[in-house]
């Protein structure tokens, strides 16, 4: 019924740049907060930005300064604008988001598949 769909994952060299998107689609009432997690190979899924409803950021550490998030609530999309792309930033990238199905559904967090960023020269 609801889906989150990635997109704009691939290989890039290092340095350079990479933009993924999200697209939530389905029956949905509203979208809270939206954010991405990222998952290498052998290690946990970690946190890497977040945005609200209302348009507040906040980053991992490891990306602040390279990463930008930023939604587009008439599109019920959220983006991931990464810059200064490292080996470090390769992992399978996954949107989530807190959606409201309806008026009279609690919110829960929806996650995509996931799109893989290699980098890499």
């Amino acid at each position: 019924q609801v889906q989150l769909v990635e997109s704009g994952g691939g290989l890039v060299q290092p340095g350079g740049s990479l933009r993924l998107s999200c697209v939530a689609s389905g029956s949905i009432f509203s979208i809270g907060a939206m954010g991405w997690h990222r998952q290498a190979p052998g290690k946990q899924r970690e946190w890497v930005a977040v945005i609200t409803s209302g348009g507040t950021t906040n980053y991992a550490d490891s990306v602040k300064g390279r990463f930008t998030i930023s939604r587009d609530n008439a599109k019920n999309t959220v983006s991931l604008q990464m810059n200064s792309l490292k080996p470090e930033d390769t992992a399978v990238y996954y949107c989530n988001g807190d959606l409201r199905r309806s008026a009279y559904l609690s919110p829960r967090t929806y996650w995509g598949q996931g799109t893989q960023v290699t980098v890499s020269s």
